[in-house]
Formats: structure tokens, C-alpha cells, sequence
């Protein structure tokens, strides 16, 4: 299954649902979505909290909200994913933001390669030097720890991942980091230009 991550404050963005930005005339969520969609056998899910009808113009699967309280981040995000997935009898399920809009076609292929190959729970994204903590592959056999780091007051995803170990798979920034997040008003703009040299 793949989980979309749109459950964060925005506030670069200047508040407000930052995947239901548009670009080049789309929401961030439905390029996302349509990126990663197809590499999902499990289908998409979307972590939000609130009203999940304000999604339903530009996203069509459920909206998953916290399952814990006190909205602790995007670990809280992926465990709703993880308990999600497990109750649909999934073993895991990829996690990216709502703001990356040139995710790459092979994203998840290469991340169960890699996890395969190395013998790891985890698996996560890096593109030029930058490792991505939430465009990653989890297993939902971590739910149950994941719930006890969460409910010990933890918000780390880098500390959870180095509590388990994580296999790294790397993609080149060339013509254009496919993990840049579009995080304030300025990186719209500049990502009206880069959408001329993706394919």
C-alpha cells in the first residue's frame, strides 16, 4: 500500500493543506497519487486529520487520521498506514510526502530491491547527499513498536529508523532531485520550470 504523508502544518506554505496547492494546473496530491499509484499493488491512502472531504476533488482512496493522540508527526502518520495495511492483511507499505511531485517510476522497486539485498526492515531514499526519512518502505510487523516509541514520548523518524536499521536506495538530482519537496510559495514557481525537463 502506498500512504500519501499530508497531515503536517504548512507553514512555509503559509498554512492550509499544502498537497492541495496546485502546479501547473493540478494539485500536488494528484501528480503524487499518479506517480505512485501504479507502483502500488495495494492501492493509495492518504494520513490527514480533520474533515477528509476537503480531499475528495483530487484524491479518491480513504483518508487515514492519527491513531494516536496529540498529532506527534509523521510517525503518527505511517502507524495509521501500518495498522491500515496490517488490517488489510499487507506486509508493507511505501511512505512519501504530499509535496513531491517528480517522484521516480522505480521508487518502490527499488526500495524492496535494496531491503531485499541487505536484509533490512527498512528501506529509505536518498537522493545527492540527502537522505528522505519519509520516502521509505516499512513493514507492518514494526506497528506494534513503532505505537510503544510513539506512545514513550519519541517523535523522531531518524531515531526510529536507526533503532531498526535501514537499507538506502540512491537516486541521482539530475535533471531533478525526485524527492524535492515544494515546501513555500518560491519552490512552486521554480517546480513550473522543472516540469519542462522531466519526462
Amino acid at each position: 500500500m502506498g500512504l500519501i504523508l499530508a497531515g503536517g502544518l504548512s507553514r512555509r506554505m503559509g498554512g492550509g493543506d499544502k498537497p492541495l496547492r496546485t502546479l501547473a494546473g493540478r494539485t500536488l496530491l494528484e501528480q503524487v497519487a499518479e506517480r505512485l499509484g501504479p507502483q502500488c499493488a495495494g492501492g493509495l491512502a492518504l494520513s490527514a486529520n480533520g474533515d477528509p472531504a476537503r480531499f475528495r476533488a483530487a484524491f479518491s482512496g480513504p483518508v487515514l487520521p492519527d491513531t494516536v493522540p496529540d498529532h506527534p508527526g509523521p510517525l503518527a502518520g505511517i502507524l495509521a498506514g501500518l495498522e491500515a495495511a496490517g488490517e488489510a492483511g499487507l506486509t508493507h507499505i511505501v511512505s512519501v510526502p504530499g509535496d513531491a511531485p517528480f517522484l521516480p517510476e522505480d521508487f518502490v522497486a527499488c526500495l524492496v530491491a535494496v531491503a531485499a539485498a541487505e536484509g533490512k526492515p527498512i528501506a529509505l531514499a536518498a537522493s545527492g547527499e540527502r537522505r528522505h526519512f519519509t520516502s521509505a518502505l516499512w513493514p507492518v510487523a514494526l506497528r506494534e513498536d513503532l505505537r510503544g516509541w510513539l506512545a514513550s514520548g519519541e517523535r523522531r523518524v531518524g531515531g526510529f529508523i536507526e533503532r531498526h536499521g535501514a537499507a538506502v536506495a540512491s537516486w541521482p538530482v539530475e535533471p531533478v532531485d525526485p524527492f524535492l519537496n515544494l515546501n513555500a510559495p518560491e519552490d512552486l514557481a521554480a517546480a513550473e520550470a522543472l516540469l519542462a525537463r522531466v519526462p
